[in-house]
């Protein structure tokens, strides 16, 4: 399968029906697309200090970011509040480690999670996040650097994170490093 320029992937992606844009029918595109890493290069901003969140494009219906990460670099336990979300990897291997929320008591912010399946996403072989398991943790376990294309629908700005060690769960914002291939403003990398 050839890969087309991450424009064309945009352009192609917009052309989806509001109605037809549901998670199998995402996936499917995503399975059959890949996006040419070169075409990637503008948007990638790597830090050693965590992984980068880079917006590429945003609208009513969906947001893409790439998020590039350095070898060993891993994703804190979190949900995507509810919005459905796709990932794809043009460049490099990242692991997806599920979970199973066991007990939930949002009153005193309680959450025991369970690992549940875990699987590796590479070129050609995307995710969708399961809206009945949206829990999850996303990790570079290899030694290379690694990008993901991650389409949300609807975009969104804040979610849950989970700390396993503690059974418990807090709302974090969510922040760009970059937008359209330019750093934000007070972001070090």
């Amino acid at each position: 399968m050839s890969a087309i320029a991450v424009d064309k992937f945009i352009e192609e992606l917009c052309s989806i029906p509001e109605d037809d844009f549901g998670v199998q029918e995402v996936y499917d595109f995503m399975a059959q697309t890949n996006v040419c890493p070169v075409s990637l290069e503008p948007y990638l901003m790597f830090s050693k200090r965590c992984y980068t969140r880079n917006l590429l494009f945003k609208n009513e219906l969906f947001e893409l970011l790439a998020i590039c990460w350095d070898a060993g670099q891993v994703s804190r336990v979190h949900n995507h509040y509810g919005q459905k979300c796709w990932m794809s990897v043009p460049l490099g291997t990242l692991r997806v480690q599920n979970f199973n929320t066991m007990e939930c008591d949002d009153a005193r912010g309680f959450c025991r999670l369970e690992p549940s399946d875990a699987f590796d996403m590479h070129v050609g072989q995307p995710a969708k996040v399961e809206m009945d398991e949206p829990v999850h943790q996303v990790l570079n376990v290899s030694d290379e650097k690694a990008v993901s294309l991650h389409v949300y629908s609807k975009p969104y700005d804040r979610c849950l994170i989970y700390s396993l060690p503690h059974n418990s769960f807090n709302e974090v914002e969510l922040f760009y490093t970059s937008m359209f291939g330019k750093l934000c403003d007070g972001i070090e990398l």
